[in-house]
């Protein structure tokens, strides 16, 4: 039922608009607006702050059907979430109650500032400082990769407050749109995902109240990592989307396209070029599902034995898989797959930040071999 209403939805409110969002490199409003009204736009947050509630497999089927017609509309959810996680996993009571009840009101976004320019994969050689006076921390430096920034109203900032300890001496902070000093570059030109902005952040001598820190000094590190063993699984939903949109436009297509007096879709050669990518697909599929419910048993307390492994498998396989279902997909429309007049171009440039973002899949790769089951 879940996935049919948002199928639904996306089909009637977000697809129409996924090719002009993507011509003019603009927000996708109306996807923001329909996913509000009908409470789709943070299904994570928890009842207790106004939230759907939604558990990781829930929010999981509303990524990848918002994903399946526009790759940038599903980062809303997906990245409301990346956002907040942190405040759900580590902050106070009141931090929660503070900026959960109005992301899940609507009235708010969340984005997540970890990478830097010159701390990438290296995430712990970040250089934004947070130096404490008095009942403040003051804020410094530059959060590059932004997802949303602009957009989004709050901010969790790591940032370093005592560089004497690497990753043990990184803290987290929520930090506020309207907070002086911060301040925005200009919108990255990208290859895809076209239709969420990705900035810069700068921090100048942004103060910011010190009950704003997530959690307690030095474990901003360690809640940003646990963080990404839950949403590397929403960017697996992600690819899991994109490709499931490949293959369906296909999928139709070579059944109309008629070549040598029959449908395309009668040639073996396509048969078998269509079964791998649905064989594939659902392999993703059944492998990011099992690692939204290992999630959502780890949320639960129930333990956290392979979650790290299983988050960075999902995304990882999903992601190569998205990549090689849509080039599969405009090999298969031939030249109009490579013309903007249909929507696999879009889908395969979408697809190949999901093998970059969030770790690189060679990251994953690391991931996945020192936390081996």
């Amino acid at each position: 039922m879940l996935r049919d209403a948002v199928r639904s939805l996306a089909e009637a409110k977000i697809g129409p608009f996924a090719a002009e969002v993507d011509e003019e490199a603009r927000f996708p409003q109306q996807a923001l607006d329909a996913l509000v009204t009908n409470d789709l736009h943070a299904v994570h947050v928890p009842e207790a702050y106004g939230g759907a509630g939604a558990d990781a497999l829930a929010t999981v089927i509303v990524i990848e059907e918002i994903a399946r017609v526009c790759a940038s509309s599903s980062l809303i959810p997906a990245v409301n979430k990346l956002g907040s996680l942190p405040l759900m996993l580590s902050a106070s009571e009141e931090l929660k109650a503070k900026y959960l009840t109005p992301l899940a009101r609507g009235e708010a976004m969340f984005s997540y500032c970890l990478s830097e320019p010159e701390a990438g994969s290296d995430a712990a050689g970040m250089k934004t400082r947070a130096v404490r006076d008095g009942d403040s921390y003051v804020l410094d430096g530059v959060k590059r990769w932004i997802t949303n920034a602009g957009i989004s109203e709050y901010y969790t900032v790591m940032a370093v407050t005592d560089p004497e300890k690497r990753s043990k001496g990184i803290s987290a902070f929520v930090v506020e749109k309207s907070d002086e000093g911060v301040s925005f570059g200009a919108p990255e030109k990208k290859l895809g995902i076209k239709g969420s902005p990705t900035r810069e952040v700068y921090l100048d001598n942004v103060r910011i109240p010190a009950d704003r820190m997530i959690g307690a000094e030095g474990t901003g590190f360690a809640t940003a990592m646990k963080t990404l063993d839950h949403t590397r699984i929403t960017i697996a939903a992600q690819a899991l989307g994109i490709a499931q949109g490949a293959l369906d436009y296909a999928k139709g297509y070579v059944r109309e396209r008629k070549q040598f007096g029959k449908p395309v879709a009668d040639f073996q050669g396509v048969q078998f070029m269509l079964a791998d990518m649905a064989m594939k697909i659902e392999a993703a599929r059944q492998l990011t599902y099992a690692a939204a419910a290992k999630s959502e048993r780890v949320a639960a307390g129930g333990g956290d034995s392979d979650l790290t492994f299983q988050g960075a498998a999902a995304k990882c396989f999903a992601s190569d898989t998205a990549m090689e279902a849509t080039t599969d997909a405009v090999q298969l429309l031939g030249g109009y797959g490579y013309t903007r007049d249909y929507p696999v171009e879009r889908m395969m440039r979408d697809a190949k930040i999901t093998q970059i973002y969030e770790g690189t899949n060679q990251v994953q790769r690391i991931v996945m071999a020192r936390n081996l089951p």
